[in-house]
């Protein structure tokens, strides 16, 4: 229905009528302002060139961090989905992962690599690799058994079989993984940037956030959203709806 299309504005919209109701009950511009007082300093930081400075290196490290999660992530979690022998092995390393907190990992990579690139990238990998693995572990259980022995029936390469057989059932839980990755990366990139890095959005919020600058947090804040707003909308929706179509043929 073409009413549909408008419900994420509508939606959007709701929130910052939410926003100006919350920013008139507080009276305060300092602890919240209106939206459109955030405008000047959006234009004033695009101007300078800093916004997207900063914005540009953390999405380098976000790309990085979620090519890598979700590789070794789909690797690991259809291994261990379609060995159980494996998976007995491997499922203690994976619970101990998904309860290490994120903080713990970041410090302690910044601490044995130092603080650049290459430990603040690992920290975000090492971070979300266990809930990509677990999404994809339990895709990977879910594979239809008939249709793995008409792949064998009719003597498919490995190859094929995982690209005709296995994959198209895992689009649903590669997808999930991919969403709920993006949105927790992004997060435990600002905080890498936030304790370690001297560039991106985390370091920015940190400046503003030692000056007690709430309008610069929240302008940093919501120029990354946006950004993953659009990535939604524009990659990841329009893939699911093509990895998915096969359902409905």
């Amino acid at each position: 229905m073409p009413t549909c299309r408008f419900i994420p504005v509508l939606s959007i919209t709701g929130l910052l009528g939410v926003w100006i109701t919350a920013a008139l009950l507080t009276g305060d511009p300092r602890i919240l302002p209106m939206p459109f007082d955030l405008v000047p300093g959006f234009v004033r930081e695009i101007s300078s060139g800093e916004l997207p400075r900063h914005l540009g290196a953390t999405l380098v490290r976000v790309l990085w961090a979620f090519v890598l999660a979700m590789g070794l992530g789909l690797a690991l979690g259809l291994a261990m989905g379609r060995s159980p022998a494996l998976n007995r092995w491997l499922d203690p390393w994976l619970v101990i992962f998904l309860n290490l907190p994120a903080l713990v990992l970041i410090v302690l990579c910044y601490l044995w690599i130092g603080l650049n690139e290459t430990a603040a990238i690992l920290a975000v990998t090492l971070n979300k690799v266990p809930g990509v693995t677990t999404v994809i572990r339990e895709g990977a259980r879910a594979l239809d058994p008939d249709l793995d022995a008409m792949a064998k029936v009719y003597r498919m390469s490995w190859y094929v079989r995982l690209r005709h057989v296995v994959l198209p059932q895992l689009a649903p839980f590669v997808i999930a993984a991919a969403r709920s990755g993006v949105a927790v990366i992004w997060k435990i990139v600002l905080v890498v940037e936030f304790l370690g890095r001297s560039s991106g959005i985390g370091f920015q919020i940190h400046l503003y956030f030692q000056l007690f600058d709430v309008p610069m947090v929240m302008i940093y804040a919501f120029s990354f959203i946006a950004v993953m707003l659009l990535a939604e909308w524009v990659f990841l929706q329009p893939w699911e709806r093509r990895v998915a179509r096969w359902r409905w043929a």
